[in-house]
C-alpha cells in the first residue's frame, strides 16, 4: 500500500494517509468557496482510521460550518486539513490541495454548481449536480 503525505502551508501540521482515497469531487458550495478562497474545493473521502498525524495535531482548530460538519484547519496558517462529520465518524473529507504528492484519484463530478461563483466557468466534461450527491 502506498502512503500519501500532506501538510499545511507553514509545515506545522503534517499527516499521512494509510489507505485509498475515494469519492473525489469538486464542490462549488458557498461554504467551500469561502473556506478555501477559491472557485471550488477539490476533495475526497478518507477513512478516519487511515488518517494519521505526524506532527501538529495540537495546532488543529475546528469551525462548525453547518450543523454536524466541523472543518479542521491549521491554527497558525489557516490551511484547511480535513472535515469531520457528527453523523459519520468513520470518514473525513480531505481537501486534495493539502496533499504533497499525487493523490491517485481525480475528481469525478462537480457538486453544488447552483452555488457556483459567477466569475468561474466549468470547462471540463465531468457531470454536474445542482446540489450535493445522494
Amino acid at each position: 500500500m502506498t502512503k500519501l503525505f500532506g501538510s499545511c502551508l507553514c509545515g506545522g501540521v503534517r499527516f499521512q494517509i494509510n489507505g485509498a482515497l475515494t469519492g473525489a469531487l469538486n464542490c462549488h458550495c458557498t461554504m467551500c468557496r469561502k473556506a478555501h478562497g477559491a472557485a471550488f474545493r477539490s476533495r475526497a473521502r478518507v477513512e478516519a482510521s487511515d488518517f494519521e498525524f505526524i506532527s501538529g495535531e495540537d495546532m488543529i482548530k475546528f469551525y462548525q460550518s453547518s450543523p454536524g460538519t466541523h472543518r479542521g484547519f491549521c491554527g497558525t496558517c489557516g490551511s484547511p486539513i480535513f472535515s469531520r462529520f457528527d453523523d459519520d465518524k468513520s470518514c473525513y473529507g480531505l481537501p486534495l490541495g493539502v496533499l504533497d504528492s499525487d493523490p491517485g484519484v481525480r475528481p469525478e463530478l462537480h457538486v453544488f454548481v447552483g452555488d457556483k461563483a459567477p466569475w468561474h466557468e466549468i470547462t471540463d466534461s465531468l457531470p454536474q449536480c445542482l446540489e450535493g450527491t445522494k
